[in-house]
């Protein structure tokens, strides 16, 4: 694991390669950690867009178990190719929906740089002073652990089956497994699921003896999987064995033959926490997560164990589909098993 030269191990320190960098400061045992992110847009409503990108940033934070923010920066790249009428209509809506996401997150926004360039971007820089006591370093996996994910996997494929809609020859290839109206709700899911913050996650992982965590962003549950497992000071291996997606999704990965969602590959935008809990809490997390004093939205599954091996993760070769049904959605269309959301796997 990257450790800064100041590291030891009352002052740990990460470095590149994992979610945010954590550098012990010159004074009073405290740490700087720090992030940052931006994209492209993925959904039509800009103010929504502010929301993802901001939740997206500030996740990498909750990633280390910190619910807190203080300070946040915004970066914001206008694009030449849209009229001064788009502009003016646009960028406002993006900023504040940047900003509103930010004030949710108990911090503000102070700053940043705008620019004009071909393309539009969003996303900002998230900064915060620590104390010991309120990170968890991602390192700490044992053999037992069980894996819960907190959002459903198969945002892209929502936000790309949404544009197909209105392309008669990516539709055609998966009008056979879903309705427009699926695609529709699904798409407002992903919308809705992205915009969440993960910091009740992040709250709950201290009340729960979180070993570590990480969030499932560009490189899919695999890959941030296995990004994961590389970090861990014992001889560990992730495997998951239950995929919790977006009602239809898997289908439409399938049908499409893009993605990769059933093997873990798809990216995912501001996607949910992948938190190694111990056996006997973590049941106990996913039904206190849904708790009606947290608000609305927020979900939790048992994905997998932790087991003794060489610091890999893999998906199995059959994993269990959870249907995680839109909340537009009727309850007729629930698939069999996707109430059954903390099943704990077998190994």
């Amino acid at each position: 694991m990257p450790t800064g030269a100041g590291s030891s191990p009352t002052f740990p320190a990460l470095g590149i390669g994992m979610d945010s960098c954590v550098i012990p400061l010159r004074h009073g045992g405290l740490s700087l950690v720090q992030t940052t992110d931006f994209f492209y847009p993925l959904v039509e409503d800009p103010y929504m867009m502010g929301r993802i990108a901001c939740a997206n940033v500030l996740s990498d934070l909750y990633a280390m178990g910190i619910t807190e923010c203080d300070n946040m920066l915004m970066l914001l790249s206008v694009s030449q190719s849209m009229s001064e009428e788009e502009r003016e209509k646009v960028t406002p809506l993006m900023v504040k929906g940047f900003r509103d996401a930010a004030e949710e997150g108990g911090t503000a926004v102070t700053g940043g740089q705008t620019v004009v360039n071909p393309w539009i971007i969003i996303g900002g820089a998230a900064t915060v002073v620590c104390q010991p006591n309120e990170f968890i370093m991602p390192d700490s996996a044992v053999v037992g652990d069980v894996l819960v994910l907190t959002k459903p996997l198969g945002t892209q494929v929502a936000v790309n089956a949404h544009q197909w809609l209105d392309n008669p020859e990516r539709w055609n290839k998966v009008k056979m497994v879903v309705s427009r109206e699926e695609v529709e709700l699904a798409y407002q899911e992903a919308m809705f699921n992205m915009a969440t913050l993960n910091r009740t996650a992040a709250g709950l992982m201290h009340t729960f003896n979180a070993h570590a965590a990480t969030d499932i962003t560009g490189f899919g549950i695999l890959g941030h999987s296995q990004n994961l497992a590389k970090q861990q000071r014992n001889e560990v291996s992730f495997v998951i064995h239950n995929l919790p997606i977006i009602a239809k999704m898997a289908a439409v990965s399938k049908a499409s033959g893009r993605f990769g969602l059933l093997q873990g590959t798809s990216a995912e935008t501001s996607g949910g926490l992948l938190i190694c809990l111990p056996r006997e809490q973590a049941a106990r997390f996913c039904s206190e997560i849904k708790s009606s004093k947290y608000g609305e939205g927020h979900q939790a599954w048992i994905v997998g164990i932790v087991e003794k091996g060489n610091r890999t993760a893999r998906i199995i070769d059959k994993p269990r589909v959870i249907e995680v049904l839109p909340r537009g959605a009727t309850a007729a269309a629930l698939a069999p098993d996707s109430s059954n959301a903390s099943s704990e796997p077998s190994s």
